[in-house]
């Protein structure tokens, strides 16, 4: 894993999460979360303001509104992952932590998706956004397209005992214009494509692209990263649409 200032591995952070994650089922699907620390969970806000969406014109393949459980949650002492206010709340308390929750155990592929990540006063470095094709069989192998509340973004490919790699702007961070800072929340939009085609979208906006076969189908996932110097990281997930792409 990469942060912002300089180059960070948290390869132990992540295989902690792994195996947390495979620890915790929820809504009775093969669901996961990294479970969390008991806390006083806040209420969240989800009156969030109109954004625009990517439009989608393929069959729906998964709709939440997040009224009902069904994705994995769980507590413990580097993260938390509940339903809060008909919203997934992350609040991750340890630095450089990346966590993700899944809705079920089912592999899919060329799809978009798209989430609202309602910003509940977190730390302008934390990263969220939308992970595709994690491999069955190494669940420390995936793609995920990522952004920050300081208007920085990257796709990036994790494989299991590799270092990730950044496949935008020469392995690194890169900011865009495109992405307001410090908005109140954000409509993150995700191609992954049967060919290769990777595309994070931020508001409407597209903003970066890219191509990769190294996997074509797998599960899916929200996420939440916390910055190398978090003080606050809380953020929640509401309204996920994931459509067939053409």
């Amino acid at each position: 894993m990469k942060r912002n200032t300089g180059i960070i591995l948290a390869i132990v952070s992540l295989a902690l999460a792994v195996m947390a994650c495979q620890a915790v089922a929820g809504g009775g699907n093969s669901n996961t979360a990294a479970p969390p620390s008991n806390t006083d969970i806040s209420p969240v806000n989800t009156d969030s303001p109109t954004i625009p969406t990517q439009p989608s014109t393929g069959n729906v393949l998964l709709s939440d509104d997040f009224s009902s459980a069904q994705w994995g949650t769980g507590t413990d002492a580097d993260s938390s992952v509940e339903y809060a206010n008909e919203a997934l709340k992350f609040i991750v308390f340890t630095k450089n932590y990346f966590v993700w929750s899944t809705p079920n155990n089912e592999d899919y592929q060329n799809v978009h998706m798209e989430v609202t990540v309602l910003n509940n006063g977190t730390d302008s470095t934390t990263g969220f956004g939308l992970m595709c094709n994690q491999q069955a069989s190494a669940k420390k192998s995936f793609y995920y397209l990522a952004m920050t509340p300081a208007g920085e973004y990257a796709i990036a490919k994790a494989t299991t005992e590799q270092s990730d790699v950044f496949l935008t702007n020469n392995d690194a961070w890169a900011p865009s214009d495109l992405i307001a800072k410090d908005a109140a929340s954000y409509r993150v939009g995700a191609d992954c494509g049967s060919n290769g085609t990777l595309t994070l979208y931020v508001d409407g906006q597209q903003i970066a692209s890219i191509s990769d076969v190294s996997y074509t189908s797998g599960s899916i996932a929200v996420f939440t990263w916390s910055g190398e110097e978090a003080t606050t990281t809380d953020v929640s997930f509401d309204d996920f649409l994931m459509t067939e792409l053409p």
